[in-house]
This record gives structure tokens, sequence and C-alpha cells, in this order.
């Protein structure tokens, strides 16, 4: 499929409350989101299934896709709208295999320009750079510069997220250097009111 995105990626925390993650995602989607991916790294099966579950159904509800992280298999069992992967071998080529065209796939590039041509080239329909700045969710993440962006928006047809440390304070420079969308997380989840963040960062795309 031909996949855009652009404006706020939001991207969940590990959270074992299922009604807190919820209703931040329901506060979130208030304030405007244009993609939610669903990543628990230490989640238990059971706990992940019923979490994705539950955000897919607020997702479809306000018509915005939901992703979910790595687990494809998951992603197939509940009818997700897709999943976003790391960069291992075949890992696009698997994803597509069991989701079928319509899903949508997005790969971590980390800060490498020929992992996202890779990605592009394997099927994905965006790719993803980061950390963009020190990460509190990655603390040894390799760094992606705004340059990577701009490379990355004038050479590549699929469109390029940034990911990684992302706050309001230092967002801009991402967006003006070519990113499509940023995925947050730290942010967002811990602001006071979330929905108002969530506007506050669609504003600055619509500033650019």
């Amino acid at each position: 499929m031909s996949f855009s995105i652009n404006g706020l990626y939001l991207v969940t925390p590990d959270c074992d409350d299922t009604e807190l993650l919820c209703a931040k995602i329901t506060q979130a989607l208030q304030g405007g989101v244009s993609l939610v991916q669903y990543r628990h790294k230490t989640a238990s099966d059971a706990l992940r299934l019923r979490q994705a579950a539950a955000l897919l159904a607020i997702c479809r509800s306000a018509n915005v896709p939901l992703l979910i992280n790595d687990h494809v298999a998951l992603a197939a069992e509940i009818d997700a709208d897709g999943v976003h992967v790391g960069q291992h071998d075949s890992a696009i080529a698997d994803a597509r295999a069991l989701l079928g065209e319509q899903k949508i796939i997005g790969a971590s590039c980390y800060n490498r320009f020929e992992l996202a041509g890779q990605a592009q080239a394997a099927g994905a329909d965006y790719v993803a750079f980061g950390a963009c700045y020190p990460s509190p969710t990655k603390p040894n993440a390799p760094r992606a510069t705004p340059d990577l962006f701009t490379l990355a928006r004038q050479s590549l047809s699929v469109s390029v997220v940034g990911i990684g440390g992302i706050t309001l304070e230092n967002a801009r420079p991402l967006i003006t250097a070519g990113a499509h969308a940023l995925a947050v997380i730290t942010d967002i989840f811990q602001a006071g009111d979330v929905a108002a963040r969530c506007r506050q960062y669609q504003s600055l795309f619509a500033q650019n």
C-alpha cells in the first residue's frame, strides 16, 4: 500500500495499567494524533493481547491507525493496521507476507541512511530515525542528526519519522529538516494535559 504519515505519531510507554493507558490514548486522540503504536517490551502475552485489542477499538473509533511494535503475529491476530519492526533480516518481508499488502509497515533505521534505502526497497511504508535526542526509553541508542532527515526527505519516496527524546521544545528543528512525522512517548504521557500537548505538537507541523 501507499501510506503517508504526517504529524504526531504517538508511541505507548511500558504501562501495565490498561485503564490508565486507554484513558491517555483517548485524550491524545482528542488532541489530534496521526498514528498510534502500541509498544510494551515487558508485558506478558496475555496483557499485550488485552491492551492491544482495547487500544485498537479506541483508535478505530477515532479513525486513527494502530500499529503493533515488533509482534507481527499479534497484529495479524487482532487485525491491527500494521506493525513497526526493527532492522533484522527479512523482518519487513515476513511482516508483509503475514499481514498482506493493505497493512502499514514501518522500520527502525537508527542513524543509518543505507538501512532506510533497504527498508524502502523491501516494502516499508515509512522509515524511522533515532534517537534524535537523549532518550529515557533507549539511553544508549545511536544519535540521528537533522541532516539525516533532509537527506532522506530528498532521496526517499516513503515517509520519514523521527523518534527518541523528542519534546515540544526540541521538535521544530527535526520538522524543519524534513521529518514528516515525530514519534513521541514520554513528553506526551507525562504531560499534565495530554490532549493539549498533542494539539501543541500538531500546531508545529501546521506552522511548517
